[in-house]
């Protein structure tokens, strides 16, 4: 997945200036996003607080490191199956 050049704290600034009155398109503009991006973030983002944001991406990173960990134990469990499966 590509990484945003904007990290949370600054996506948060950006739809907390929008909730103060700003037009949407000024926003983007100045910042040099797109509409779609903006409200992408907004449907992601809304009502979050940064400390939430943190940990949920402390979450989605140990999620990933467990799916692969079991993945590879999958694998071996696997290979070991078909070793022990074969006649010599």
């Amino acid at each position: 997945m590509k990484n945003s050049k904007f990290s949370d704290s600054k996506i948060l600034a950006i739809l907390q200036e929008q909730e103060q009155g700003v037009k949407v398109a000024d926003l983007c503009r100045k910042h040099g996003i797109s509409e779609p991006t903006f409200y992408n973030w907004k449907s992601k983002y809304a009502g979050a607080s940064l400390s939430e944001l943190k940990r949920l991406r402390e979450l989605e990173t140990e999620n990933a490191r467990l799916r692969k960990l079991v993945s590879n134990l999958s694998l071996d469990l696997d290979m070991t199956k078909d070793l022990l499966t074969k006649k010599f």
